[in-house]
């Protein structure tokens, strides 16, 4: 058997043969390598751009009439009394997008803190996410005056699935703030696309299942049982908004509070629902002075025993027969397909929940690494032969658990310790064969498109990973050379762009320029949509060390999942004012999640980040970390 670290030593004469052979393509734009602060990754107009549709759509039906909900409003254990309370539903048109108040007139908390919203509220649709928000009210009897920069949420659900009661509190703020980070405005504004109502869906479900939004603790009841609770890291947060919450507007606790979470170069937090969503944003802000001051309250429990690493809010998730996790890809529902080099793939739900109690074994799986989800919402998985399976074989199954390739696998086109897997829009597959640096394209049920034996080149250098640009090109990363090649789809046309040092992955934003994670170099390089090299592999920092997974979000920024540390980093996109720029801390991001041989990483709808820990058996989830993007992902990436 051959794990990718006893991989990433395989000699590299052949690579040293293909390097002798590369040439830059120029594709009309030049081949020069510029300063990450001088190029402009677009090549005018002509450029294709492409825009993908979320095929969920807007929610249809006829308005929804509300039922009664008993709510209660609480600082910690003390009540908020005169607080004003109003429900909202989502918006629909775009994220951040103003909600819809529900009642008439905002409601007040009377000395219980408790409120009662009547049955009867019109909602646009059964389906339609509400969320109730609480605005100033003083904390318990005893405090003198309210506090104007007190904004409590909790997240409700769907207008037919509210429960009858509910609790807002610091808890249910916190938990939102992160689940909702993505789809959250200043001003408490919620809304989405029309087009991903199911990513708002499952941001929302996210929320709920972080915090009991009857009990106002954390965790809450749909938090999947094989994940590790977050309870404190919130609890933490909570008391930190606790602090200011409980005492006068005016006061230090929430002059510290905003100061401290002022994003760099950003504008002050005024209220604090805004500051735990500047947190939820800018995880790597003043992390010592916030967590002493969550020190000063002791309203919630158990809380962090010492500072975190950042403010990040992760959970870790096991079983669904994960052994060695490899390949990652994400449906249109949000559920998680997961490869695993001991011959099982893994289905997991979007909120963690194995779908499949012990994964998917048989149907050739076997020593898989790559991974690549179609339209249908089937897994693809290349599988190498192992001790007890044959391999050279590329496994398709649905999301029931079932083979469409059958019993052992595609087995055409001359597969040959196949490893890397993607699907084109044309719902082809490409295939590549690390064993005897071929690639072989197959069609959506299985059959040969490129021959018996596939493409080759002799700029290939044991290729490992591949992706498809707008033009239905293919991308190679080849680990043992100092390249990646792109292929025309009829395997006639190779050309090397001399920009890496061992790359193990390749990913495209939606502008078409082509992101490469360096493993041995450290480093990420950047290839125009006009084959201009931005970046040739420099190190930018960020905390990048030995990259093995790489994938652009919805904004175009960059993520990175580090084998050789535990960490991600993120970087800058290409239309930023210095793409490829660093914005994670130089140790990255999520250190505490104690990740370990990160492998693939994958970003869904709803902006959580997910990492396969190929040394640790475990699926991590950062929660509202990046920008959504359409899933599955099939070759340029959209804003769903």
């Amino acid at each position: 058997m051959r794990f990718r670290s006893t991989r990433l030593l395989v000699p590299v004469v052949a690579a040293m043969a293909a390097a002798s052979l590369l040439t830059l393509g120029t594709m009309g734009c030049g081949n020069s390598v510029v300063e990450l602060t001088q190029i402009t990754t677009s090549c005018g107009s002509s450029t294709p751009v492409t825009t993908q549709q979320n095929s969920s759509g807007a929610s249809s039906g006829p308005a929804y009439s509300g039922t009664s909900i008993a709510g209660k409003v609480m600082a910690g254990a003390a009540p908020l009394i005169g607080a004003a309370v109003q429900v909202y539903t989502a918006g629909t048109s775009g994220n951040g997008s103003s909600g819809m108040a529900l009642l008439s007139s905002a409601l007040t908390t009377d000395a219980n803190g408790a409120f009662t919203v009547a049955a009867g509220y019109m909602c646009p649709s059964a389906s339609s996410q509400i969320y109730v928000v609480a605005r100033g009210g003083k904390a318990g009897a005893a405090a003198t005056s309210a506090n104007s920069t007190t904004v409590l949420m909790a997240a409700l659900g769907a207008c037919n699935q509210v429960p009858g009661a509910v609790v807002a509190n610091e808890v249910t703020t916190v938990a939102a703030a992160y689940a909702l980070s993505q789809f959250l405005s200043a001003g408490a504004n919620v809304g989405s696309s029309s087009t991903n109502l199911a990513g708002l869906e499952n941001a929302v479900a996210t929320a709920q299942a972080l915090a009991d939004v009857t009990a106002g603790i954390s965790p809450g009841p749909m938090f999947a049982g094989n994940g590790s609770s977050p309870a404190a890291k919130i609890d933490s947060v909570a008391n930190l908004l606790n602090s200011c919450v409980a005492s006068a507007a005016s006061g230090s606790a929430c002059s510290s509070l905003f100061v401290d979470t002022t994003p760099a170069g950003g504008s002050a937090p005024s209220n604090t629902l805004d500051a735990v969503l500047d947190m939820a944003r800018n995880p790597e802000g003043d992390v010592g002075r916030l967590y002493k001051l969550a020190t000063g309250s002791s309203a919630f429990a158990p809380v962090l025993a010492a500072a975190p690493s950042d403010w990040t809010l992760f959970v870790n998730y096991t079983g669904g027969g994960m052994n060695s996790p490899s390949g990652l890809g994400v449906d249109s529902s949000g559920n998680l397909w997961v490869a695993n080099y001991f011959n099982v793939a893994s289905l997991f739900s979007p909120l963690g929940k194995p779908l499949l109690a012990n994964g998917v074994t048989g149907f050739g799986l076997s020593a898989s690494y790559g991974l690549a989800v179609d339209a249908n919402n089937n897994a693809w998985i290349p599988n190498e032969p192992s001790l007890s399976v044959a391999g050279n074989s590329v496994s398709e199954l649905t999301s029931a658990g079932q083979s469409v390739s059958g019993s052992g696998g595609f087995t055409a086109g001359g597969l040959d310790y196949p490893t890397g897997v993607a699907i084109d829009t044309d719902t082809s597959v490409w295939v590549v064969d690390y064993g005897n640096s071929h690639v072989t394209h197959l069609s959506s049920s299985g059959q040969a498109l490129s021959g018996t034996v596939g493409y080759t080149s002799a700029l290939f250098a044991f290729p490992v990973s591949a992706a498809i640009d707008g033009s239905h090109n293919v991308w190679l990363a080849n680990q043992s050379g100092v390249a990646v090649t792109k292929m025309s789809a009829d395997g006639s046309q190779f050309t090397n762009y001399a920009c890496c040092d061992g790359p193990s992955a390749v990913a495209f934003d939606r502008l078409g320029n082509a992101w490469v994670a360096n493993y041995y170099g450290n480093s990420v390089s950047e290839i125009s949509s006009c084959g201009v090299i931005v970046a040739n592999g420099t190190d930018v920092g960020g905390g990048i060390d030995h990259p093995e997974g790489i994938a652009i979000d919805g904004a175009g920024n960059v993520w990175i999942a580090n084998f050789r540390s535990p960490s991600i980093s993120e970087l800058a996109g290409a239309s930023a004012s210095v793409p490829g720029a660093a914005l994670t801390p130089s140790g990255g991001l999520g250190t505490d999640a104690a990740l370990l041989e990160a492998y693939a990483i994958a970003v869904d709808a709803s902006g959580n980040v997910w990492i396969t820990n190929f040394g640790s058996n475990t699926l991590t989830q950062f929660i509202g970390l990046a920008s959504p993007i359409k899933t599955p992902l099939i070759t340029l990436p959209a804003t769903p």
